[in-house]
């Protein structure tokens, strides 16, 4: 069995897709989302600066860009027996696997994007990578911490990402710190992802999605609120709404998914990420990227 991976936000890098432009049919899907969008996303994805693509109205969309024109262009070769993806990349997952169209996917993302940057503006806030603690410990301290911070993104074991107010991050880590954590590193982000600070986007979010029509895709999505394999369209819109300040449940969504019969891991999309993150939850999973022949 195969599952396939979609990236979420940090995977960008700058040319990403170009070679995914050069098909005719990749190049009509570019300026399709260049349209939809509009602004010619393409240009900066193919030759803007880091500072450029770190904007979120301009990541999330080129992330979800890229990951969803691979998966087309892969045609009959992309027959996933499950997917999932990370944050963002739930949108890219379910779009692939043609519960949402490709329109009305970007549309979605574009809106999520805009509002999460609105989030982040009226409650300021960061994240923080911490390496080398069990996640019981990091959740502990995040309790016993004054102010808002949570746990965001359970990567894989020994890797965790803290969200919340910039004070109560710098708190935490410093808690951390004394606490064994190998590595506490705060991330070059605009907000607190996954966090109680991005309830302000909820209700932008929820109307989004309330107005875009999902239906029945053609394997289970498994989702990073439950990390449970799901295909009934009304569940997904939940979770895809609770998603925004829910953390990531990527190390559970890994196993569940290994557990349900997995032999390979292919990842679509910019980057490796998901592939490192698979390895380390499981050394003797097998992984690798989607690519065009």
């Amino acid at each position: 069995m195969k599952a396939y991976l979609f990236p979420g936000q940090g995977a960008q890098f700058s040319g990403m897709g170009k070679e995914l432009y050069s098909s005719t049919d990749g190049k009509k899907l570019f300026e399709k989302a260049n349209k939809i969008l509009g602004f010619d996303i393409s240009k900066i994805m193919f030759n803007g600066s880091r500072e450029d693509l770190k904007q979120t109205n301009v990541t999330q969309p080129a992330i979800f860009i890229h990951s969803v024109i691979l998966s087309i262009l892969l045609g009959k070769s992309f027959n996933p027996d499950m997917v999932s993806g990370h944050s963002l990349g739930e949108f890219s997952a379910l779009t692939a696997i043609g519960s949402v169209s490709f329109e009305d996917g970007l549309t979605l993302v574009s809106k999520r994007a805009k509002a999460m940057q609105s989030a982040c503006n009226l409650n300021p806030g960061t994240m923080a990578a911490v390496i080398g603690v069990d996640h019981k410990l990091v959740e502990k301290i995040c309790l016993d911490t004054v102010g808002i911070v949570v746990a965001a993104n359970y990567n894989c074991p020994g890797q965790l990402v803290i969200s919340g107010e910039m004070s109560a991050i710098k708190n935490a880590c410093e808690s951390l710190k004394t606490q064994g954590a190998r590595r506490v590193l705060i991330l070059p982000v605009g907000g607190a992802f996954h966090s109680p600070l991005m309830e302000p986007a909820r209700d932008e979010l929820a109307r989004a999605i309330d107005d875009v029509s999902l239906t029945s895709p053609i394997c289970p999505i498994y989702q990073n609120v439950t990390s449970l394999p799901i295909k009934d369209p009304e569940t997904i819109k939940a979770n895809l709404i609770s998603q925004l300040t829910a953390p990531v449940k990527w190390t559970s969504i890994v196993k569940n998914m290994l557990d349900d019969g997995v032999k390979e891991f292919i990842e679509v999309g910019p980057g490796k990420v998901l592939q490192g993150l698979s390895k380390k939850i499981d050394s003797n999973c097998k992984t690798k990227s989607a690519t065009i022949i």
